[in-house]
């Protein structure tokens, strides 16, 4: 890595562990100089565990084991979309059940360098029982900002972390209110020095998504996958992906990229929106979706999001609330696989994808898992009853 660049205003930041962009409070992004990456398949081969990609990260975090997650076949459901091979990245393999763990792994890696000792974000959930989980093992504080319809299996694991949690009336946008206004007392407090955990609010989150496509690949025995398809909330992993499967690209460790499709409920779909318009997302007025997960009505990574989806050419699709229920509990049936309620948007994505037909015959499909199913076991399981299952 050689620098770390704003993707707004193309500033360049020395600082090895930076938040936001200093000039103008935009998105930073790790810079590498890929003619002195000397990175080749037998290296990988003969390396092990989540962090084996060190010459594409920004650091190499002291983890938990997070990453190297299986990639599990699911004939079933191929045989459903009539493809050739779909497989689910299960990133429910990670220590707190979350792909949020690569990026946070690498985001208390960066805090406990730098001045700060605390963790502080706004969170639907999953980013806070993760910022919690990795800022114990690196003995700092954290302060997670939770709307109140967290789901009670994060809201508990915060504070069995030892995360000062403050739940919010509301939703997403009311604790990310709630976190901003606290954070400007900070300098009157002088007590705490807060890293910003959340997604886009330093370059780590999203660099930490990479290596979910390198290892993809490499389980591939070193084959693109022809479709990626991708639950989005804040647009993390959907531009960790690509950005990663650029790297292996121009590295030559593959031929090709794979396209990539974003997955929101119908209720809360800018980056759907955004792709479809070919425009920039716009805030969602009214989010309204069962997917706690996915609901953010203004992602922080929204355009580079879209962008991403773009350039791949791949495609956006929204899918109905029941659908994604139905499409978690199918997987779970069908293949026996847990998964989040996030991952049933992807998989309901893929029906309404072969709808359009976006996939040929012989394609192999990839579903990312983003998260373990029992999180969410509660509304699947709400969903059955009430088909009388």
């Amino acid at each position: 890595m050689t620098t770390f660049e704003c993707t707004d205003c193309g500033a360049t930041v020395a600082d090895d562990d930076p938040t936001r962009c200093p000039d103008c409070g935009g998105t930073l992004d790790a810079s590498y100089d890929y003619n002195e990456v000397d990175l080749d398949r037998e290296t990988l081969a003969d390396r092990a565990g989540g962090w084996k990609h060190r010459e594409l990260l920004p650091l190499v975090p002291d983890g938990m084991g997070e990453g190297a997650t299986p990639l599990v076949k699911a004939p079933r459901l191929a045989d459903e979309l009539g493809v050739a091979r779909v497989l689910v990245k299960n990133e429910a393999h990670n220590p707190t059940g979350t792909v949020t763990d690569r990026g946070q792994a690498l985001v208390a890696a960066a805090a406990s360098r730098g001045d700060a000792d605390t963790l502080a974000l706004p969170t639907t959930g999953n980013g806070g029982q993760s910022a919690a989980a990795y800022a114990a093992r690196a003995g700092l504080l954290s302060r997670v900002f939770v709307p109140s319809r967290t789901n009670f299996v994060n809201k508990a694991m915060i504070n069995v972390h030892g995360g000062d949690m403050r739940v919010v009336e509301g939703r997403y946008g009311d604790a990310r209110e709630a976190y901003e206004a606290e954070r400007e007392e900070l300098p009157a407090a002088g007590d705490e020095e807060w890293f910003p955990a959340g997604a886009f609010d330093s370059p780590f989150r999203h660099e930490g998504a990479k290596p979910i496509y390198y290892e993809v690949v490499e389980q591939l025995d070193w084959t693109v996958p022809d479709a990626v398809v991708v639950p989005v909330g804040h647009g993390t992993v959907v531009s960790g992906l690509w950005k990663a499967a650029r790297e292996f690209a121009d590295l030559g460790v593959v031929e090709g990229t794979p396209r990539l499709y974003a997955a929101q409920p119908d209720g809360c779909a800018p980056v759907v929106e955004a792709v479809e318009s070919g425009g920039d997302p716009e805030p969602w007025e009214v989010p309204d979706t069962v997917v706690g997960s996915l609901e953010i009505p203004d992602p922080e990574g929204g355009l580079p999001a879209a962008e991403a989806v773009r350039a791949s050419g791949g495609d956006a699709v929204a899918v109905d609330d029941q659908d994604l229920l139905d499409s978690a509990a199918t997987i779970a049936q069908h293949e026996g696989l847990e998964v989040s309620v996030a991952c049933g948007a992807a998989a309901a994505g893929a029906w309404d994808l072969l709808e359009r037909d976006a996939f040929d015959a012989d394609d192999t499909v990839v579903l990312v898992n983003t998260g373990t199913g029992n999180k969410d076991a509660d509304i699947v399981r709400s969903r059955l009853m009430g088909r009388g299952m």
